[in-house]
């Protein structure tokens, strides 16, 4: 019994710990466009703009406070993630695997870039939270976007073990280090999000490649 509870309370400031350093890292990100703001926007600087010169900051300003709001938006889905429990349900795992790839396949086309699937025709079903599950899923495929080029193909291949199934996205062609700011939050949150539901997500840059390991629903049997 103390083993199991010492187990438990490993896990709990194990999360506690990501979870801190995954808002840590949102609050760096977010320094950087607010002091191009607080810099921009002083008054003394202000002051001494013409017309036009007013103008061309007001449009610079725009992106950084996009930046700052975007950010934002993904403090709040941390503390979501970590402070509400998932609702986890036996769920057919390649109807959403389609969802997530119809979800992106127009960036992928209007950039020369190809999105390739490898899925059985068939696949267990897994115990998720539908809609965490497809924003991690998500995630992943814009960043795999984001760390591609023209005529490069990122594959996903969905295959399974004994007691999971497992969502590989990778570029073989794509060395990235390290990602952008706001991409490492994406793949962090969507590592929360799946994190939450007892699975895991690992990546790495040397070629670009994340793996998405999800729990099979009980009484799932392969077909």
């Amino acid at each position: 019994m103390i083993s199991g509870g010492s187990g438990q309370s490993s896990l709990v400031k194990a999360g506690s710990e990501k979870f801190c350093s995954n808002l840590s890292q949102v609050i760096h990100a977010a320094a950087q466009p607010l002091t191009v703001l607080r810099f921009s926007l002083d008054k003394v600087r202000t002051d001494r703009m013409n017309i036009g010169e007013l103008r061309e900051l007001a449009a610079s300003s725009a992106v950084e406070v996009e930046r700052v709001c975007a950010l934002f938006s993904c403090l709040q889905q941390f503390v979501i993630t970590e402070s509400i429990q998932p609702h986890l349900v036996a769920t057919q795992l390649l109807p959403l695997l389609a969802i997530a790839t119809d979800g992106v396949n127009l960036l992928f086309e209007k950039d020369g870039m190809f999105l390739r699937l490898t899925i059985p025709d068939v696949c267990e079903a897994v115990l998720i939270d539908t809609a965490r599950t497809l924003q991690a899923l998500s995630s992943v495929l814009l960043t795999a976007y984001g760390v591609s080029r023209t005529n490069d193909t990122v594959e996903l291949i969905a295959s399974s073990s004994p007691s999971a199934i497992q969502v590989v996205v990778r570029n073989a062609n794509s060395y990235v280090d390290p990602l952008s700011a706001e991409a490492s939050l994406s793949m962090a949150l969507a590592e929360a999000s799946i994190r939450s539901q007892q699975g895991r997500v690992t990546w790495s840059l040397q070629p670009f490649i994340a793996q998405i390991d999800l729990h099979k629903a009980p009484g799932a049997h392969c077909q």
